[in-house]
């Protein structure tokens, strides 16, 4: 069954919007189609239908080809934990922390549970939409390579380049990474695309021309940039925001391992929330609402907040009547202490909490990745609020603070109770990603948090609309011939 592969010459040159756009065009010409990314590096991850952990971009792609998120779409996902160490997820499930010499060698393992992903894949959908990781030319990651050239030519997948000349340098990239592949890699290359152009296009067609002669190889499209796209960032944090008359100041501090920072994506979009993600070295700036994002070193990050002063600039910012929220690692931060016994994150030990929420997080091996839904309990609010989102955590919560909850989910016994709110209403923890994500729920903690206001952002229309302006402007500036005969050979 066919299969083809978006590699790029660099990170973030567009090769998950373009796999993202590839499945929406043709899914909506009846192919059923499916991501894929052998291995993807990224602390933005989310929970699937069979109850497993992959990167938060293949699930964005599983939406835009209209089918569910599934661990064989992501075989191997890696989550930093350090600059040399990382957790090592196969098929959705925790392999255990692995230190980056350690994983090159386990590579060949690896391999066993992509290819076996791939072929369930291959074997279920007419088409795969095969994503790379970084570039095909890291000379130094190319032995054992399951992520991008190693791979495709495993399975004998055929290859777009895909370059951004954005930030310059497009021709260089990508004559230079077809010059730093095999001779059977290149052959394989089936042509380029040329994305976020700027300007006119008969400014470029000379460069166009060139390239196509020196290598051979067809431009298959120059896709422009397209301004003010929201969609899920697979890892790296922005802050576009779609902003008119800003009413609520919310504040998020960049831990060194922030993870599931798409939990604030609806608060960037909101037309009357001004969001600013800082960096933990800065002095917390005046606002209403302090939220600590996920992390994947709690004990760390923690420990990094305390050294910068924030124990004292959150206590400034609660006496002045501020709010506060934190967001599963950002619970565990609130607590008094987060013990790591067996050294799941970091080195086994015991680091305290900012200590205002009484309760305590021992870290596990097990790992909760659970989709769940429930209502809200915040005090003075309907109980028929909804909630839906997902739980990623390595840990548990015990405590008397925990009695006040801050959600009911349901679960197979009816209610339990989830999170916490501090007896004077002014701090709210729970470990449910996505908290922000349906429009009510979102509309009443920004009520709660000083915003009044009915308005409030649909993410899901968003998504779907972003998808669909992504898909259109692909197909109008891909080459229709070549759309229309690979769509084809899908049957």
């Amino acid at each position: 069954m066919p299969a083809l592969m978006i590699q790029g010459t660099t990170s973030d040159a567009g090769k998950s919007t373009l796999v993202g756009a590839l499945g929406r065009l043709f899914a909506r010409r009846g192919v059923r189609v499916a991501p894929f990314k052998p291995q993807n590096m990224a602390l933005n991850s989310a929970v699937t239908a069979d109850g497993g952990e992959i990167g938060r971009a293949q699930a964005l792609q599983a939406q835009a080809c209209g089918v569910d998120p599934h661990t064989d779409m992501n075989p191997v996902l890696l989550k930093p934990a350090s600059d040399t160490g990382a957790q090592v997820i196969i098929q959705g499930k925790v392999l255990g922390n692995m230190q980056a010499l350690d994983y090159h060698q386990y590579k060949t393992t690896a391999k066993n549970a992509v290819l076996e992903s791939f072929a369930r894949l291959t074997n279920e959908y007419d088409l795969v939409l095969v994503e790379g990781a970084g570039s095909p030319a890291e000379i130094n990651l190319r032995d054992n390579d399951i992520a991008n050239m190693g791979f495709a030519e495993a399975v004998d997948c055929p290859v777009v380049l895909i370059a951004d000349i954005d930030r310059g340098g497009v021709f260089a990239h990508l004559v230079g990474t077809l010059e730093l592949l095999s001779q059977s890699e290149r052959d394989r290359v089936v042509g380029f695309v040329i994305n976020r152009f700027r300007g006119d296009l008969a400014l470029l067609q000379s460069g166009l021309d060139w390239l196509e002669e020196r290598t051979g190889k067809p431009v298959l499209g120059v896709l422009p940039y397209l301004h003010d796209l929201y969609l899920d960032a697979e890892d790296a944090i922005s802050t576009q925001q779609a902003r008119h008359t800003p009413k609520l100041k919310v504040v998020v501090p960049v831990l060194p391992r922030i993870s599931n920072h798409t939990d604030f994506d609806t608060l960037r979009l909101h037309p009357e929330v001004d969001l600013q993600f800082v960096s933990v070295r800065e002095p917390l700036p005046a606002s209403d609402l302090v939220i600590l994002p996920g992390s994947k070193n709690v004990r760390a990050d923690l420990n990094h907040l305390k050294e910068n002063d924030w124990q004292s600039q959150l206590d400034r910012h609660l006496r002045y009547g501020g709010k506060l929220i934190g967001i599963c690692g950002g619970l565990q931060m609130l607590g008094r202490n987060v013990c790591d016994p067996k050294g799941v994150e970091d080195l086994p030990g015991t680091q305290a909490g900012f200590g205002y929420l009484d309760y305590t997080t021992t870290l596990t091996p097990q790992k909760a990745l659970k989709n769940v839904s429930g209502v809200l309990a915040l005090k003075g609010n309907s109980t028929d609020i909804p909630v839906q989102g997902y739980e990623i955590h390595c840990g548990i919560s015990h405590g008397n603070a925990l009695n006040n909850p801050a959600i009911f989910i349901r679960d197979e016994s009816g209610m339990r109770a989830e999170g916490a709110v501090s007896a004077d209403n002014q701090i709210l923890a729970t470990y449910i990603h996505g908290l922000f994500d349906l429009p009510k729920i979102q509309q009443t903690i920004l009520h709660w948090a000083g915003l009044e206001s009915s308005v409030a952002v649909d993410l899901t229309k968003h998504r779907q609309h972003q998808l669909d302006r992504l898909a259109d402007m692909v197909e109008e500036h891909m080459c229709k011939d070549w759309l229309k005969e690979y769509a084809a050979h899908t049957f």
